[in-house]
């Protein structure tokens, strides 16, 4: 029998962190809940956490730095982001810093559960698939190894946040074909909502900071002007 999965809730709300832990219960997780950022951001620190759910307004540290740290980790961690700021610039903020999801308050904590657990089994797809494709990918002096979660360019290792880790390795697993930025939500991050396709900008920017010798002129990740992305199997100039 597994162990019970483990989720972290931070928010300074007893009501709703109450409700929300004894929903989360229910489903058979094991939560622990922190009502101060601090203590939030010192828990996340330990490790071990199969999701986060992070309030954004929090006293001492706030959630969005919190999701910062906790996606500068190199253990992939789904984090769900709940805020009374329902503005477009928060929503996609938090995603841009590493969220998986986003949702406003007041919410249905029954809808809350429901995306934890899809969160937790998409994180369980994800690394049974990895540990079953196996074997690391060499393409453009790029190399990914899905088990290890580990990658170089031109045989220097790169350092990658989870996230990044997973767009360079689906880029790679597909070169050549054309993606929106759509699509890599809908694939990488695992949902699609319209509005968020700003977080897939932020997160290509950073990686061909790493992986390009001029990232203003990249030769791996392309962009297709009006159509998305593409990897180029071998280097040519945007």
């Amino acid at each position: 029998m597994e162990p019970a999965k483990r989720v972290l809730i931070v928010e300074d709300d007893i009501h709703i962190a109450d409700l929300l832990r004894m929903h989360l219960q229910d489903e058979g997780y094991q939560v622990t809940h922190c009502a101060d950022g601090a203590q939030g951001l010192a828990q996340v620190r330990t490790g071990g956490w199969d999701a986060l759910i992070l309030d954004i307004m929090l006293p001492g540290v706030d959630g969005l730095e919190i999701c910062r740290q906790a996606r500068a980790m190199t253990t992939y961690t789904p984090i769900i982001i709940t805020s009374a700021r329902a503005s477009e610039v928060h929503r996609i903020l938090g995603l841009e810093l590493g969220a998986d999801d986003y949702l406003p308050k007041p919410f249905s904590v029954l809808e809350l559960v429901a995306r934890v657990k899809a969160l937790l089994r998409r994180a369980d797809a994800m690394s049974r698939n990895q540990r079953n494709e196996g074997g690391a990918l060499e393409l453009n002096g790029v190399r990914v190894d899905p088990l290890t979660r580990q990658a170089s360019v031109n045989g220097s290792a790169l350092d990658l946040t989870p996230r990044e880790f997973d767009l360079l390795y689906f880029f790679i697993k597909h070169p050549e074909k054309v993606f929106s930025r759509l699509d890599l939500l809908n694939q990488v991050w695992g949902y699609q909502h319209d509005g968020y396709e700003h977080t897939v900008n932020t997160h290509i920017n950073r990686l061909r900071a790493k992986i390009e010798a001029d990232p203003a002129d990249p030769t791996r990740i392309l962009t297709v002007w009006g159509k998305g992305y593409r990897y180029a199997s071998a280097g040519e100039s945007a």
